[in-house]
C-alpha cells in the first residue's frame, strides 16, 4: 500500500543501483529519454573498483614481485630472501584502490543531480518504487543491485575473525596466518597472493571443485600444481571451527598424512560465493516469477523479466559475475527499458573468464560440462611443460584442452591453465566469437618463440581428429 504522505514522481525509466551494470544502463537509457532516475542505496564506487577486480590485482602484483625474487635462483641468480613490508604492501593496495574508486566517483559526480537519488528502493508493484522520501512511478525499471559475499552457517560464531574479500583491502598490514575457505576464483587469487607475501595459509574446499574449471583433467592438473606451492585440500574434512582468544582454532584432517590436526589462524577468509542483492526489493509485489534464490526469471538476450517492463542486469541476476558481462547486460537492459515495449536482443559476447592465479586459469566459449555428452566433440591437448618460450621463462606449467566439432571443425571452447593465459584466452575468445574453424585458426600467424606456439600445438591436435 502506498504511503500517501510522500511526493510522487513519474519517470520513463528507473534504475536501481549505480554500479558496473547500473551506470551502463543509465547511459543506454539516456539515448531514449531524459526522464529517468538512477537510485543508489549503498556506497558509490562499484564492486570491481572497491573490493573486486582492481584491489585484488594490486595484491597479486605485489605477490608476483615477491615471488620473482624467490624464483630468481632458477636462473642462477642468487638473491637474498624477499622481505615483505606488510604496511607498505597494503598501503599501496589501498592508495591505488582509492584512485580507481575515484575515477568511478568522478563519473557519478558528472551525472546531473536531477538524475540520481541516494535511497533504498522497494517495489510497491511492478511499476512503482517506494524510496525513503518519495514514490517513483516508472514505465520501465532496471534492477542492477549487485551481489554480496555469501556466508555459510558454519562461520556464524567467528565474530571479527571471519572476513570476506571486501575486508582484506582495508587491512593496514598483513596478518601472520589466514585459513581460506573456498578455492574458487576469489579464494585462489587471494590465497595464493597472501601465501607469496609470507602469510601462512591453508586452503579448504569441498567436492574437489577448483576455480571455474569443469574439465576433470585440467582441474586435477591445476590442483596438483597449486598443492606443490601451498596447502590445498579441495575435499576437506573440517571437524570444527571455534574462537580461541583473538584467533580461530580449526580442527581438520590433514590431506597429506590423514591425521587429525588443530591449528590457529588470525583470520578465516570465506570465499564461498556471492548472493544477489534482491532480498529486500519487495519483488514479491511485482508478480514476477522468481527462481529458488529469489531472482526474477529473465531472458539473457534481452534481460527482460518475463513479459514485464522490468529488466535485471549484472550480479543481481546471479548469472555471470564478471565486470565485462555486467557492463554488457547493463547496456542491454538500459536500451530495452528505454525502448520498451519495442525490445530487441542485445550483443552477448563469447564467454570469457580468467583467474589471475599463477599459472593463470582461463575458460573460453562452451565449458566441458556443456559439451561432454555430445558425440561429435573432439579434444586437442597441449602441455606447457615442454613448450619452448615457457621453459625459457621458467613458467612451464600448464595444460590446455581445446574443444571442436568433429564434422564442421568449428571451435567450441577451451579450458586451460598456463602462463599468460589471460592473453591466450583473448585470442581464443575472438576466434570463438567470429565462429572460426580449427583450420582457419591454424592459418593465423604464430611468431617464434612465443607462448602462443603452445596454442598452435593444441590446434594441430584437434585438427588431426577432424573428419
Amino acid at each position: 500500500m502506498e504511503n500517501t504522505t510522500k511526493s510522487t514522481r513519474q519517470v520513463d525509466v528507473a534504475i536501481i543501483g549505480a554500479g558496473s551494470a547500473g551506470l551502463p544502463a543509465f547511459r543506454a537509457v539516456r539515448k531514449h529519454t531524459e526522464n529517468l532516475v538512477l537510485i543508489e542505496g549503498g556506497t558509490y564506487g562499484t564492486t570491481c573498483a572497491r573490493v573486486g577486480c582492481m584491489p585484488s590485482k594490486l595484491l597479486i602484483a605485489a605477490a608476483e614481485a615477491a615471488h620473482s625474487v624467490e624464483a630468481a635462483s632458477g636462473f642462477g641468480i642468487e638473491t637474498t630472501k624477499a622481505v615483505v613490508n606488510g604496511k607498505q604492501v597494503m598501503g599501496r593496495v589501498r592508495s591505488e584502490r582509492d584512485r580507481f574508486v575515484g575515477f568511478v566517483l568522478e563519473g557519478v559526480k558528472n551525472i546531473a543531480e536531477k538524475f540520481h537519488v541516494r535511497s533504498q528502493a522497494r517495489f510497491i508493484d511492478a511499476q512503482t518504487l517506494e524510496l525513503e522520501n518519495e514514490i517513483i512511478k516508472a514505465k520501465s525499471i532496471v534492477i542492477a543491485t549487485g551481489s554480496s559475499p555469501a556466508l555459510l552457517p558454519m562461520f556464524k560464531d567467528l565474530g571479527e575473525r571471519l572476513i570476506v574479500n571486501d575486508d582484506v583491502f582495508d587491512w593496514e598490514t598483513l596478518p601472520e596466518s589466514v585459513a581460506v575457505f573456498g578455492p574458487g576464483v576469489i579464494g585462489l587469487e587471494l590465497g595464493q597472493a597472501l601465501h607469496r607475501l609470507g602469510v601462512r595459509i591453508r586452503m579448504f574446499g569441498v567436492q574437489k571443485l577448483l576455480g571455474p574449471l569443469t574439465d576433470l583433467s585440467v582441474r586435477e592438473y591445476a590442483e596438483k600444481t597449486f598443492q606443490q606451492e601451498f596447502y590445498l585440500d579441495t575435499d576437506a574434512k573440517v571437524k570444527s571451527l571455534e574462537l580461541n582468544g583473538d584467533q580461530v582454532k580449526i580442527c581438520f584432517v590433514d590431506r597429506e598424512d590423514s591425521l587429525e590436526k588443530e591449528e590457529n589462524f588470525d583470520f578465516v577468509l570465506t570465499a564461498t560465493g556471492r548472493t544477489p542483492n534482491v532480498k529486500n526489493l519487495g519483488l514479491e509485489n511485482t508478480g514476477l516469477e522468481l527462481d529458488p534464490r529469489g531472482v526474477p526469471v529473465f531472458d539473457a538476450k534481452t534481460m527482460q523479466c518475463g513479459e514485464s517492463s522490468i529488466f535485471i542486469a549484472g550480479d543481481a541476476n546471479n548469472s555471470v559475475p564478471l565486470l565485462h558481462e555486467a557492463a554488457d547486460e547493463g547496456a542491454i537492459a538500459g536500451d530495452n527499458a528505454g525502448r520498451f515495449p519495442n525490445i530487441k536482443p542485445g550483443l552477448r559476447r563469447s564467454p570469457l573468464a580468467v583467474v589471475f592465479c599463477d599459472p593463470q586459469i582461463a575458460m573460453v566459449g562452451q565449458s566441458w560440462k556443456e559439451l561432454e555428452e555430445q558425440d561429435n566433440v573432439v579434444v586437442g591437448k597441449t602441455s606447457f611443460e615442454g613448450q619452448g618460450r615457457s621453459r625459457v621463462m621458467l613458467k612451464n606449467k600448464g595444460l590446455m584442452h581445446l574443444y571442436a566439432d568433429r564434422e564442421t571443425g568449428l571451435f567450441l571452447g577451451s579450458e586451460f591453465m598456463g602462463p599468460q593465459a589471460e592473453h591466450l584466452a583473448h585470442l581464443l575468445s575472438w576466434a570463438h566469437q567470429q565462429k572460426m574453424t580449427i583450420p582457419q585458426m591454424l592459418e593465423m600467424p604464430f611468431y617464434h618463440p612465443v607462448i602462443e606456439e603452445g596454442l598452435r600445438a593444441a590446434l594441430r591436435g584437434v585438427n588431426a581428429q577432424l573428419n
